[in-house]
C-alpha cells in the first residue's frame, strides 16, 4: 500500500515553525519568507484537516494534534538528514571533521595530531571550535569532543578523560616573588580564575585554607587563556590537569603543591549513533582514546582530595 504523505516542504516548515515556536525564526533557518512558512503550515493543516497551532497573544503554541506530529515529523527528518550525511561520509576522501573546546585543541588535541597522521596518513582532519554540542543530524561534523558529565540525549557518547585541580605558575613569577611554603601564602600573588564550576574556594577548602584572602584577582572566560596567563606571569592559575600536563612537562609552568581536587567533570567523545562505528569515525575515536589513555598514565599527579558528590553538581 503506498504511503499517504502530506508534501515535504509543509512537513518540514512545519516542524522548523513547531521547534522554535516562531514562524519568523523558521522562515531564518530554512531561507524562505515568513509568508511562505505559514503558507507552507496552513496547506499542511487543511490536507490534515487538524489545527496545528494555537496563536495566542502574538504568539505560536503547538495544538493537540501539533504535540502529536512534531516528535514524529522530527524524528522523521533528523533520520533522513542522518542517512543522507552517512551516504556523503562513505563517499569522502577520508576527510574527518572535529568539533572541539579551544581550550582542549590549543593545550592538548592540536599538539598530538601528527601522531593521528602517521597512524592513518590517508584521513585529512578539519578541527571546528565551538561550546555548544553539535546538532549532528545537520551540522557537517562526525565527532565533537565536549567537557561535561557525558549525558547528551541522542549521541553516542564514550569517556575520553578526567580532570583535576592545582596551583601552577611561571618559575619566573615563583622565583621572584614572596616564598611560597603554605596554602596561605598565595594570597600575596595574583590568583587567576576562569569560569568553569570548580575553583580556587574548592582547592583551598581541601587545604582546610577557606578563608584565603589574595592580594588579586583576574577572571579570564576560557581555561586555555589562563594558561597563557600563567606562563606569561600574571598569577598563579588554577592548573587543569589536562590543559597544563605539556606545559610542566617542558617547564613553562611548575607545580606549587601536591594536592589535588578532582572535579566532577570530564572530556567525552560525542557523535551521532547512524555514523559511529564508521571506519574513519571509529579510527578517529581509538586514537583519541589512545592518547587520553597515554596522558592519563602521568604518574606526577597524585590526588589525595576528591570533591564530595554534592560539591560536583551542576
Amino acid at each position: 500500500m503506498a504511503r499517504q504523505l502530506p508534501p515535504l516542504n509543509g512537513l518540514r516548515a512545519f516542524e522548523a515553525a513547531a521547534r522554535h515556536l516562531s514562524f519568523t525564526i523558521a522562515a531564518e533557518e530554512l531561507f524562505v519568507t515568513q509568508a511562505a512558512i505559514s503558507h507552507q503550515v496552513k496547506g499542511l493543516e487543511d490536507a490534515l484537516g487538524v489545527p496545528l497551532f494555537r496563536r495566542i497573544n502574538r504568539g505560536l503554541l503547538l495544538s493537540e494534534a501539533g504535540q502529536t506530529l512534531f516528535p514524529a515529523v522530527r524524528d522523521g527528518l533528523d533520520t533522513m538528514a542522518s542517512a543522507v550525511r552517512q551516504l556523503g561520509d562513505n563517499n569522502r576522501q577520508g576527510a574527518l571533521t572535529v568539533s572541539t573546546l579551544d581550550s582542549i585543541a590549543s593545550a592538548w588535541l592540536v599538539p598530538r595530531l601528527g601522531n593521528f597522521r602517521e597512524r592513518h596518513p590517508d584521513l585529512d582532519v578539519r578541527l571546528t571550535m565551538g561550546d555548544a554540542l553539535v546538532d549532528f543530524a545537520r551540522d557537517e561534523v562526525d565527532l565533537a569532543i565536549r567537557y561535561g558529565r557525558g549525558t547528551w540525549p541522542g549521541c553516542k557518547v564514550q569517556f575520553l578523560m578526567s580532570e583535576e585541580i592545582f596551583p601552577v605558575a611561571s618559575p619566573d613569577l615563583i622565583a621572584s616573588g614572596p616564598a611560597i611554603e603554605h596554602p596561605r601564602d598565595l594570597a600575596k600573588y595574583t590568583l587567576l580564575h576562569d569560569t568553569l564550576p570548580e575553583g580556587w574556594e574548592d582547592w583551598f577548602r581541601a587545604h582546610g585554607a577557606e578563608d584565603v584572602k589574595p592580594d588579586g584577582s583576574i577572571r579570564i572566560e576560557h581555561s586555555h587563556i589562563i594558561v597563557q596567563a600563567a606562563m606569561a606571569g600574571h598569577g598563579i592559575a588554577l592548573g587543569r590537569s589536562v590543559l597544563v600536563r605539556d606545559a610542566l612537562a617542558t617547564g613553562r609552568l611548575v607545580r606549587l603543591f601536591d594536592i589535588s581536587v578532582r572535579v566532577g567533570y570530564g572530556y567525552y567523545i560525542a557523535g551521532a549513533p547512524g555514523t559511529w562505528d564508521n571506519p574513519r569515525i571509529k579510527a578517529m575515536r581509538n586514537w583519541l582514546v589512545d592518547e587520553a589513555a597515554l596522558t592519563q598514565q602521568d604518574k606526577e599527579i597524585n590526588f589525595s582530595y576528591e570533591m564530595s558528590e554534592e560539591a560536583g553538581k551542576d
